[in-house]
């Protein structure tokens, strides 16, 4: 007497799905599949590291110390003869610095409602305003004598604490 052996419906299924999965596609599903892991993994890397990539605009995240040293970065760029070699450099450092103050302190709710920010921005919108429409033009004495004002009282606000 033979033995037959029995075949359920699970066994059945089993080598249904079998025969359907080769085993050489199944391997390159699943390299396909740790490729891309592997990529998702290393592209998270990347862009975390540059996130704690250094502010090209100089910002340290200390609204004080930024905001003084950008006061100090715009007087000698405004000061600065219009012969001077270094002028054009100076613009467009003062350029950067701008962007990066407005970009890293202009959403904060806390700085926003402060007397030297509010001051501060003004001033940087009348700058910027100049460098953008009159790229190759000095600061006409009127804006120079403001914007020196407007930085003097800035930096007063600074030392008062607001």
């Amino acid at each position: 007497m033979e033995v037959i052996p029995r075949v359920s419906a699970l066994s059945y299924a089993e080598g249904w799905v079998a025969d359907l999965v080769h085993l050489p596609r199944h391997r390159t599903l699943l390299m396909r599949r740790t490729l891309s892991r592997l990529l998702a993994l290393v592209l998270v890397a990347v862009v975390s590291l540059m996130g704690c990539a250094a502010d090209p605009g100089g910002m340290t995240g200390n609204y004080r110390e930024d905001t003084l040293s950008l006061v100090s970065s715009l007087r000698t760029a405004i000061e600065t003869p219009d012969d001077n070699t270094d002028k054009k450099q100076l613009q467009q450092e003062a350029r950067v610095r701008i962007n990066a103050f407005a970009a890293r302190y202009s959403r904060d709710p806390v700085k926003t409602t402060l007397t030297s920010f509010t001051t501060m921005r003004t001033a940087l919108n009348s700058l910027a305003g100049h460098y953008s429409t009159y790229p190759n033009r000095p600061v006409p004495a009127k804006l120079k004598r403001r914007l020196l004002d407007e930085l003097k009282q800035v930096e007063g606000s600074l030392e008062r604490g607001r």
